[in-house]
């Protein structure tokens, strides 16, 4: 099956060819840890993980590396120049009276819950920015050498003049990009062109605080041993080549990421390493709240707590997010959600009947049931096609609705839970549902510690106490009626 991906680079579909025969690289921009993420941004990670599950459902041995910025991230970038602003890590320091190294600690926790709740896999290597400190410096040193970068004193900048292509991803003019590079002229007098855009900031003028620094080799007149930290596009093209290489195949992140992040990635890995940087850029489009875009700002932010508060599973927005396939923009409504809910639960109770029914019910080896080629081959299409994992998820529901056997039916469409990542297996409801007195004790007694957790809103703590239950073999669920629990 030929896979067919559309690169933002050349702005068309091509086929892939990886640097490596049967294998794939691939970098995805992670989250900020400063904040809770909301349910776009998670949208964004679930786009990911449906392709690197799509490719490795394809026969790719795919490594997978993805980032957390935990410095250096400013909030300029929201109004479109990342390197005004303050740094978004200590802004939610201030914000709780908090290091900067607590509040990330505090939202990859929070995070990794999330994204463990929407069951997106775990990335083969997983970095964090101030981890990566002497790589940065490292290839800021090599700009330095080659010309491409200059030093003020208040930071080390990359001169957008000597970029080979410099807007080949936005396809903007670079007169256009160099002229709405605003403030940074004003903030920076010795400062080239308005575009050039920060690789280390020193702890000097408004950085002159920081609460997270590192020395440097870098000259500056005031500050001592290069004082400073990172700039954020740095942090991605330092990582990406630490794990993947110079030159990687794919690399994704949102759509508000092409004109100046990725960009800038492009321009400092080139001009360092002397190689293309990547091959197949991807992007997905951003979900937004009721027909309007979803921001702190609006003040209509949905985490996935508040979808957990009203009573709907994680994994039904992962089925709603199926829906939609990664560059088309995607609306979230609660009624959406409500219906998301109804036919994620519809599909699980259909898996559960086919347990029932099928002759001789599939097992966990998968040894028993075949997996139908007609509906193989339709779904291998699908996701072959720039990822349309949503069109592959109509191809399950045209299985289930077919007349091939139970029992090839049930090993089919679990074979492509591999993509969907919707758990049929696990959450099934063929198991024998238990009534709350033939419990033991002590599964009963962690029962009720977990109605007061979620009386009380503590969903993490509900989380654990679950994930506690199951480990004594029993599963639990939650209705509008109330909880069921299972045979595990």
């Amino acid at each position: 099956m030929v896979l067919k991906i559309h690169n933002t680079l050349t702005r068309r579909k091509e086929e892939f060819k990886p640097l490596q025969a049967g294998k794939a690289s691939f970098y995805y921009c992670g989250p900020t840890v400063y904040w809770t993420q909301h349910i776009g941004n998670l949208r964004g990670v679930f786009c990911a993980d449906s392709i690197r599950r799509s490719l490795e459902y394809l026969g790719y041995n795919v490594k997978f590396v993805s980032n957390y910025t935990d410095v250096g991230h400013l909030t300029g970038d929201n109004e479109g120049d990342a390197d005004l602003g303050e740094d978004k890590m200590e802004k939610g320091a201030k914000r709780e009276g908090k290091t900067p190294q607590e509040i990330a600690e505090k939202y990859i926790a929070v995070y990794e819950r999330d994204i463990k709740d929407l069951n997106i896999l775990s990335p083969t290597v997983r970095c964090r920015a101030t981890d990566y400190i002497p790589e940065m410096i490292e290839m800021t040193r090599t700009l330095l050498e080659k010309g491409f970068a200059y030093a003020t004193d208040l930071a080390i900048y990359f001169d957008v003049s000597r970029a080979k292509n410099y807007t080949q991803l936005s396809g903007q003019k670079i007169e256009e990009q160099m002229a709405g590079g605003g403030k940074g002229v004003v903030e920076d007098k010795q400062k080239k062109h308005s575009a050039d855009f920060v690789l280390w900031f020193f702890k000097a003028g408004r950085h002159k605080n920081a609460l997270q620094f590192w020395q440097s080799p870098f000259q500056s007149a005031l500050v001592e041993n290069g004082a400073g930290f990172p700039g954020w596009h740095i942090e991605c093209s330092a990582m990406a080549k630490k794990h993947l290489g110079a030159t990687i195949d794919l690399h994704m992140g949102g759509i508000e990421h092409i004109p100046i992040h990725h960009t800038n990635e492009i321009a400092q890995s080139e001009s360092a390493n002397g190689v293309k940087y990547v091959n197949y850029w991807l992007h997905n489009e951003h979900l937004g709240f009721d027909g309007g875009k979803m921001s702190k700002s609006f003040g209509n932010v949905i985490v996935l707590d508040d979808v957990r508060r009203k009573g709907y599973a994680p994994l039904a927005l992962r089925y709603l997010f199926l829906q939609t396939h990664y560059r088309s923009k995607q609306n979230f409504t609660w009624e959406a959600l409500r219906a998301a809910q109804k036919g994620l639960d519809n599909l699980y109770n259909r898996i559960g009947n086919l347990e029932k029914t099928a002759p001789n019910p599939p097992k966990a080896d998968g040894q028993v049931g075949k997996i139908s080629e007609e509906y193989k081959q339709k779904f291998e299409e699908k996701i072959s096609d720039d990822f349309n994992v949503p069109q592959g998820l109509v191809v399950a529901q045209e299985l289930l609705k077919s007349d091939i056997s139970d029992e090839d039916k049930l090993t089919t469409v679990l074979d492509f839970d591999k993509v969907l990542g919707l758990d049929l297996e696990k959450n099934s409801q063929a198991r024998r549902e238990l009534k709350f007195d033939e419990l033991p004790a002590e599964i009963q007694n962690l029962i009720k510690e977990r109605e007061i957790a979620r009386a009380e809103k503590n969903w993490q703590k509900s989380d654990e106490i679950r994930d506690e239950i199951q480990k004594h073999g029993y599963v639990v669920k939650d209705t509008d009626s109330g909880i069921q629990v299972f045979e595990k």
